[in-house]
């Protein structure tokens, strides 16, 4: 099992991937698919339905709701994060709907309200998984590895500005796999 961690040289921030579990993404939002426990007896008996795995919000009374597919070109690692985006008034939800592995990166805020460097986290996702981000977290847009992937993703927009905040780095910080 990977360990998240870094090291930092004079410009160099490294950060080492870790698998992605519900218990480790809780500060950032929740972790949807093949873990699922419980359930309940729908469809006459021919399925289990699973509810409320995830918390949505939308703050703007304009908005709606986005239902897309993001097809996600592979790279390879280490991978070098450059930016880091929002959306201030939606959650965002990806759903991996072909996918071997993908690289879900995020990090809090800071004090003055940019992303925290210092406390960002990587993730790998498997087939079968997806993920909600809360409102307002700093993430990169999520990152196929190995092969390309197709993301269902469901966010609420506008058009406008505040659908998506991006926040260039000074310095890359490369992600190892």
């Amino acid at each position: 099992m990977c360990r998240c961690y870094s090291t930092r040289s004079a410009t160099r921030l490294t950060v080492e991937a870790e698998p992605l579990s519900k218990e480790a993404f809780v500060p950032f939002g929740e972790v949807i698919g093949v873990s699922l426990e419980g359930g309940a007896s729908a469809n006459q008996g021919t399925a289990l339905r699973f509810d409320w795995l995830a918390q949505f919000e939308n703050t703007r009374i304009d908005a709606k709701p986005n239902l897309a597919v993001f097809r996600s070109i592979a790279k390879s690692s280490p991978f070098a994060v450059k930016l880091l985006e929002r959306h201030p008034c939606s959650t965002q939800l990806f759903v991996a709907l072909k996918a071997a592995r993908f690289l879900v990166i995020v990090a809090p805020d800071a004090p003055n309200g940019t992303p925290d460097l210092a406390k960002l986290r990587a993730f790998i996702g498997h087939p079968g998984q997806g993920i909600n981000y809360k409102c307002g977290l700093w993430h990169h847009p999520i990152v196929a590895l190995d092969q390309e992937a197709e993301l269902l993703m469901l966010a609420w927009e506008d058009g406008s500005k505040r659908d998506c905040e991006v926040h260039p780095l000074a310095h890359a910080i490369e992600v190892e796999c």
